[in-house]
């Protein structure tokens, strides 16, 4: 059976309507053997217009309910996705390629976060703060900001509107959710889940929770429009750098997740086994399509040849093929673009002086699969310093440890990071305020597989937004400050006096 007659069935099973599908709609195609899917009907600029003045008038309603009970709706939602697990994941490893325990593994993270948000709707916490004036209470609060538009990516299709979501939801905000248009079926399935959660509910208000499949265009209406105060977008550099622009030019709030160009140093003291372990999943797992991936591996020169020798043995035995199959490893690339755009940095690597290990073909006459390539070069060439969204490991030598800091920090990204070292003084160092410039630092596992309980995020051209866990929740209220003045007297601050 094709992947895309799976993908039908499976959303027959959950429930997505027909309306969401139209004969001259946006195309889909599975990527694990190439097959056409169901069309989708995207949105117009009146849909979008409606989406926003709905979320509107929602906003209006929602942030009056108690967080408590905001956080029963999450709840729900996690039941939800719970009973719709199995199908969902396979959603989604035919529609973006991911092997199963990964799509299993993306539903969870889904799971995770609600049941984290569930705990979050009883701690929106402030400050109580002395006030230098007699008689007065002064204190910090939290307040929910407005409708949040979730601009995803095609890598974690469904994952990341989840971190958003149960956020934004328990925080008071309304959603209008952009997926990518690689992976529309998964964001109409899960649509589709979150309408039961409010079905259950009951009395959460219309345009609460909805979704606008469609290209570029929904992205740069949803950024421009100045009732969207906060605009969270995942993607590539170029498109976070366009959204940033058309969101401060109204003096909105962007919350960037962007590029990743991850590096992990091994010392000599390393635990080599333990190291390429986390080498093979952090570089080839989802087929080097994760912002997290690594895609830098920084290597001491004592412990180079035989750490490359123990990783080409392990490439050549990697099982690529369909993802739905027992035992692989490996799934496809999203499209044919994105293999051609593997295939054009592996051309430029030995253009620059690299050395290809092991890999870097195109394998197979249907989907989008590739071999993981190991490529040895000299130094950090433009190349290398690229994000290519794909399976090739860039290998270099270093000898000193600040040496090899200095170059974990020298691209323009700066997502995530690791070492692996017995050494507590180059694990101190690389954490240390001198060492990894990265949003996450790893000692001893890969760059790549954040738990949600930490915010997640990075600096430079990583965009420097934090969702999910930790504080990451104060993206999505406004602050403000109180001063209440339970005295009979009008004292000002600082002295200051004035009688009339």
């Amino acid at each position: 059976m094709t992947a895309a007659r799976d993908a039908r069935a499976i959303l027959a099973r959950l429930g997505v309507p027909d309306h969401a599908f139209a004969e001259d709609g946006l195309p889909t195609r599975s990527p694990i053997d190439g097959s056409a899917g169901s069309s989708v009907r995207t949105a117009s600029p009146d849909d979008i217009d409606h989406a926003i003045s709905a979320a509107t008038i929602a906003f209006e309603a929602w942030r009056r309910v108690p967080a408590p009970r905001r956080g029963e709706l999450v709840r729900l939602l996690g039941e939800e996705l719970r009973a719709a697990k199995t199908d969902l994941a396979a959603l989604v490893t035919l529609e973006a390629g991911k092997i199963a325990s990964e799509g299993l593994g993306e539903v969870q993270e889904m799971i995770d976060i609600c049941d984290f948000a569930v705990g979050l709707s009883r701690q929106l916490y402030g400050l109580t703060l002395p006030s230098e004036r007699p008689g007065h209470h002064m204190r910090e609060t939290w307040q929910p900001l407005g409708p949040v538009a979730v601009i995803s990516a095609f890598n974690f299709p469904i994952a990341v509107w989840a971190w958003n979501a149960a956020l934004a939801l328990v925080c008071g905000d309304p959603v209008i959710w952009k997926p990518s248009e690689k992976t529309p079926l998964t964001a109409l399935a899960t649509h589709t889940i979150a309408r039961r959660a409010l079905a259950r509910f009951g009395d959460a208000p219309e345009g609460l929770l909805q979704v606008l499949i469609g290209g570029r265009d929904v992205g740069e209406a949803l950024a421009a429009d100045p009732r969207v105060p906060l605009v969270s977008a995942t993607g590539s550099t170029r498109m976070g750098r366009a959204v940033a622009q058309s969101v401060a030019a109204r003096l909105g709030r962007s919350l960037l997740e962007l590029g990743g160009n991850n590096a992990m140093i091994v010392t000599p003291s390393a635990d080599i086994d333990m190291a390429v372990r986390a080498i093979a999943f952090s570089a080839v797992g989802t087929c080097g399509q994760r912002c997290t991936t690594l895609r830098r591996l920084l290597v001491h020169e004592d412990v180079a040849e035989a750490l490359i020798a123990r990783l080409a043995k392990a490439y050549a035995t990697l099982p690529i093929g369909d993802p739905r199959e027992d035992g692989v490893l490996v799934g496809p690339l999203i499209d044919d673009e994105a293999a051609d755009a593997c295939a054009r940095s592996l051309a430029q690597a030995v253009e620059e002086g690299g050395t290809v290990v092991s890999g870097g073909g195109r394998l197979g006459d249907t989907g989008t699969y590739v071999h993981p390539a190991i490529v040895r070069m000299p130094a950090q060439t433009p190349v290398v310093l690229h994000e290519t969204f794909a399976p090739i490991l860039y290998v270099l030598t270093w000898k000193d440890f600040d040496e090899a800091v200095a170059l974990q920090n020298a691209v323009p990204q700066g997502l995530s990071s690791c070492v692996f070292t017995d050494s507590v003084r180059e694990a101190e160092a690389f954490l240390s305020a001198w060492g990894s410039d990265c949003g996450i630092a790893n000692v001893n596992i890969g760059p790549s597989g954040a738990e949600i309980g930490g915010a997640f995020g990075g600096e430079k051209d990583t965009g420097g937004g934090r969702e999910s866990g930790s504080d990451a929740w104060k993206s999505y209220m406004r602050r403000q400050t109180q001063t209440v003045n339970f005295s009979s007297s009008l004292p000002l601050a600082q002295g200051v006096r004035f009688e009339v």
